[in-house]
């Protein structure tokens, strides 16, 4: 294989959508290091696995000898982009922005080189365009066109309100592109339509179009829904090292396959080699802990994998309790307390409907016993060591 055709191997793998890969082989054969280009809004502090999928995608990049540019939407992140969304999305302030965008920075040079990468915020002309220059960019595109988008075409049809910010998100998003002199931008496949906008702004400023390199969504631990952690299915790359090993364990034989594609820096000729000792009889196990160990080393270091990896194994195999085990008071205010309350109370459930469920499934256990009755109740002065689920432990006194 020649070495523009393992580059472009290199760029596609997980890759969801190329636009248009003869573009990205002309500029590749150039010889010139590209600018590429990923911009994300700091609408939240902390980072999700599902996040770092466009990121894996960028350390490609720089492996490749190209330039990476960390776009943080400071500018953009005041607007809102609503993708996804059936209703507007509310604008953070200038001041969580950039709260929020230094921890960006902290947890990214966790997966990027620091050398290699450029930090730009897009304030930086954004706010310079004023009145008059952002009239101008709006000229150079339709409402029709805007609307071709999904969420707001939805929304259109369903009388849904669409404010007139929103609309100006894809053309601010895309004159970034412009100022960059983006070769190549990356983002999720949720993001389509505005790195569409980005190469169509850019040929009308006279630049070569950006290549567009999009990438899937990737599931949470239920291997349902996109990661999120509003929905609870998601591992945070700041989480502790026991916390990340052991969610990533909990994950379905099935879903590893894809989380080693997205997520691992292993090369694909190793995955393909495991899942062929795994349909052989190989313990999907064994690899599943192997990539855990992997991601935690890369957020903690090798020696919090390593212990990570020692509790877990001790934990779940042998049946020892965590040594970190959180110790708590839960108050009995009639003398005793129903066990769903007690769980809710210890934060190991997030109510009293959740606690009950996990009863009824044997999910719940006291001091190492399963717990099936629903009506148990406690009494004050009683010290028990509650366990939901597989991970979740806490030493709990009744007062």
């Amino acid at each position: 294989m020649s070495p523009l055709a393992q580059s472009i191997e290199t760029i596609r793998r997980g890759a969801h959508e190329l636009i248009v890969e003869e573009e990205l082989a002309k500029k590749l054969a150039s010889g010139r290091k590209l600018r590429v280009k990923l911009g994300l809004d700091p609408t939240a502090p902390d980072l999700h696995l599902g996040h770092t999928v466009v990121i894996n995608k960028l350390r490609h990049f720089q492996e490749l000898g190209h330039h990476v540019q960390f776009l943080i939407g400071d500018f953009t992140g005041m607007i809102g982009d609503p993708t996804g969304k059936n209703q507007t999305r509310p604008p953070l302030s200038r001041e969580q922005i950039l709260a929020n965008a230094q921890s960006y920075r902290d947890q990214v040079f966790k997966i990027l080189d620091p050398e290699r990468t450029q930090i730009l915020f897009n304030s930086e002309w954004s706010d310079k365009l004023g009145a008059e220059g952002i009239i101008r960019l709006a000229a150079k595109y339709t409402v029709s066109q805007l609307l071709e988008r999904d969420d707001f075409s939805r929304r259109f049809r369903e009388e849904k309100p669409i404010a007139v910010h929103e609309l100006l998100y894809p053309l601010m998003q895309g004159y970034d592109s412009v100022a960059m002199k983006a070769d190549v931008e990356l983002g999720g496949t949720d993001q389509k339509f505005n790195l569409l906008v980005g190469r169509e702004l850019q040929r009308t400023w006279g630049q070569e179009p950006q290549v567009i390199l999009t990438m899937p969504l990737l599931e949470g631990l239920d291997g349902r829904e996109k990661m999120s952690k509003s929905l609870g299915n998601y591992v945070g790359i700041a989480e502790p090292p026991q916390e990340i090993f052991g969610k990533l364990m909990s994950i379905s034989d099935q879903l590893m396959w894809r989380y080693l594609e997205l997520l691992s820096f292993e090369p694909l000729s190793s995955i393909r080699k495991w899942k062929s000792e795994v349909e052989a009889g190989a313990n999907p196990r064994d690899v599943k802990a192997r990539f855990a160990s992997e991601i935690v080393a890369r957020f903690h270091g090798p020696r919090a994998a390593d212990k990570a990896r020692e509790d877990f194994e001790q934990r779940f195999r042998e049946g020892a309790l965590p040594e970190d085990m959180p110790e708590l008071t839960v108050k009995a205010p009639e003398g005793a307390i129903l066990i769903a309350h007690l769980l809710k109370q210890a934060g190991l459930t997030p109510s009293t409907s959740e606690a009950q469920r996990m009863i009824e499934q044997g999910g719940v256990r006291l001091d190492g016993e399963r717990v099936s009755d629903k009506n148990l109740r406690l009494p004050a002065g009683r010290m028990v060591v509650a366990q939901v689920g597989k991970r979740k432990f806490a030493r709990i006194r009744v007062e």
